[in-house]
């Protein structure tokens, strides 16, 4: 199969890798263009573009797959099949309609459940014990095609990119696994369920205050489910923000919501219901450090208290 590849963060890596590793031919790759990261704000191309690059593959870096000159270019590759994993763009019909077995997503989500931008992470927030990859073909709607794979995922107490590591990584095989069935031409796609249908938005900033207004277990999703990004954040008494990481939840009832509890070892704060274990935290302008550690140094009053309503927190 000759391939056109489209993605662009370090999650569709695995699945190009394969691909490049198999006996099918990546004749193109697509990615977003050169992004700032970093202290240094210095501009960096996309994980996709450097494994393309090394790889010796064709890369074309764009924001859009809309112009006639894209459009023209992507004609002349003649593929068989195109794929995408989190490309971070709009396939267009005229582009969808050019390979002779159309384009694959995998999508890190049981779908029709969390279509959209950020399904692994609406899906540990809403506390879902289960989700899945599934690789189906690519169409005009958003995630709507029908399913040719479907693999169920368990979700334990991972962060949103430790689980999507891991997704990311054996969704790989899963997809090489389609476009061999596609090539010998055993590959059987199922329509998407009319129930059931949720949508997941991109995290904001916001999505990552932590209040303690809610029970712990709450909070804790809260925080994994935007942990790397945008990640998690409460405020201290005056309105300074301080990040989170990872938290452990505990059966308490003897905290109010967002008081602390400090010891030489660990601080607690209290929820609607039971209660958080800190992990590390970064006050503003300061690095990650124990959460004790922190203590020992802001030495907290008797009683303070973290969070509260989201609007003191802007």
């Amino acid at each position: 199969m000759r391939i056109i590849f489209a993605g662009t963060p370090e999650a569709a890596v695995p699945t190009l890798r394969a691909l490049l590793s198999s006996p099918h031919e990546v004749a193109l790759v697509i990615t977003r263009p050169p992004a700032r990261r970093g202290r240094g704000k210095a501009m960096y191309p996309s994980p996709v573009a450097e494994v393309a690059a090394q790889a010796g593959v064709e890369l074309l870096e764009t924001t859009t797959l809309k112009t006639p000159e894209i459009g023209e270019r992507l004609a002349e590759v003649g593929a068989d099949l195109g794929v995408v994993v989190a490309y971070g763009g709009l396939v267009p019909p005229a582009v969808l309609a050019m390979p002779t077995h159309g384009w694959v997503n995998l999508h890190f989500s049981d779908l029709p459940r969390w279509r959209g931008a950020a399904p692994v992470q609406w899906a540990i927030r809403e506390g879902d014990p289960t989700t899945a990859s599934c690789v189906f073909t690519l169409e005009e709607g958003l995630d709507t095609g029908d399913v040719y794979s479907r693999v169920e995922v368990p979700i334990g107490r991972e962060s949103a990119g430790e689980l999507l590591t891991s997704m990311a990584q054996a969704g790989a095989g899963q997809v090489l696994a389609v476009v061999d069935a596609l090539e010998d031409g055993s590959a059987t796609a199922i329509p998407q369920s009319t129930e059931g249908i949720t949508h997941a938005r991109r995290l904001e900033h916001a999505d990552g205050y932590v209040s303690f207004t809610h029970d712990a277990a709450h909070e804790d999703r809260v925080i994994r489910s935007v942990t790397p990004n945008p990640g998690a954040y409460t405020v201290l008494p005056g309105g300074a923000r301080m990040k989170l990481g990872a938290a452990t939840p505990v059966e308490r009832d003897d905290l109010e919501p967002g008081q602390l509890e400090v010891t030489k070892k660990q601080v607690t704060v209290g929820c609607a219901r039971g209660a958080l274990v800190l992990g590390q935290v970064a006050p503003t302008g300061k690095s990650w450090m124990d959460a004790a550690a922190w203590a020992r140094g802001a030495r907290p009053d008797a009683g303070m208290r973290l969070g509260g309503e989201l609007e003191d927190a802007r």
